[in-house]
């Protein structure tokens, strides 16, 4: 059976003369995109490569399985959840990607898209044709270093969402999603007791393989043994120690 793929629109940002160079030297998100130790001239280089930047409204896709493949993506603000079909045409949830975290590198290999990337809110991406960034990483080798450890990064959260589905019980999985995100939202400088969900409860059931009815009832039982303090999709971690001694409870 061919799976119907649903058709989103991708609204892209054209800049003014004033602005029409996307500075990564200029970008908040520095130090998350680009490694400690590129000279300035270096970063000239890279700013140099990026095509532009694309907004995608919330709900919309920035690209879709079986797109081919020419560019990664830089998340520089907003979120996004990589998708799966299956041969019956239901979603199944592969990811999420916060501000400074690249899509697309599974794709390299490929040369098409495996999933597709739907904005979780509105959404800017920089635009880095993999062209020449590929040529640009055999010129740099700081860069080309740095690429392969956001490479390596990337298949470590593959791995570990296969453990988190094959050996941990539901509560397991949660505790360990909260922890993830918390860590991640330190990376970007923020809180990591309070954060914004991004996605929706029936979005992490999916990427964690849970029902909707799962992920809430565990999202109440964490309140109401203080772990966490909700209030709609803002979270609060109370107890980041009992939080990790759920994980380390395996089925």
């Amino acid at each position: 059976m061919t799976s119907t793929r649903p058709v989103h629109a991708t609204i892209p940002i054209v800049p003014s003369p004033a602005t029409i160079k996307a500075a990564c030297s200029s970008c908040s998100l520095q130090e998350l995109c680009l490694p400690v130790g590129l000279s300035p001239s270096d970063i000239d280089r890279l700013d140099r490569i990026i095509s532009s930047r694309h907004t995608t409204r919330r709900g919309s896709s920035l690209y879709r399985i079986g797109d081919p493949f020419r560019s990664l993506y830089a998340v520089r603000t907003g979120a996004f959840k990589t998708i799966d079909l299956s041969e019956d045409g239901s979603e199944k949830i592969t990811g999420f990607y916060l501000s400074g975290e690249i899509l697309g590198l599974d794709a390299i290999s490929t040369d098409r898209q495996n999933f597709s990337a739907v904005a979780l809110e509105d959404s800017e991406v920089c635009v880095l044709p993999f062209e020449h960034l590929e040529q640009l990483l055999r010129e740099i080798p700081t860069l080309q270093h740095h690429f392969h450890k956001i490479m390596s990064r990337d298949i470590m959260r593959d791995q570990g969402l296969m453990l988190l589905l094959a050996g941990m019980k539901a509560d397991a999985r949660l505790s360990s999603f909260l922890i993830g995100l918390s860590q991640r939202f330190a990376n970007l400088g923020y809180s990591a007791m309070r954060f914004r969900l991004r996605m929706t409860r029936e979005e992490i059931g999916s990427y964690l393989g849970l029902t909707l009815e799962t992920v809430s009832r565990l999202f109440s039982r964490f309140s109401a043994e203080g772990l966490i303090r909700i209030d709609r999709r803002e979270i609060e971690i109370l107890d980041f120690k009992a939080l990790r001694a759920i994980v380390e409870v395996r089925e």
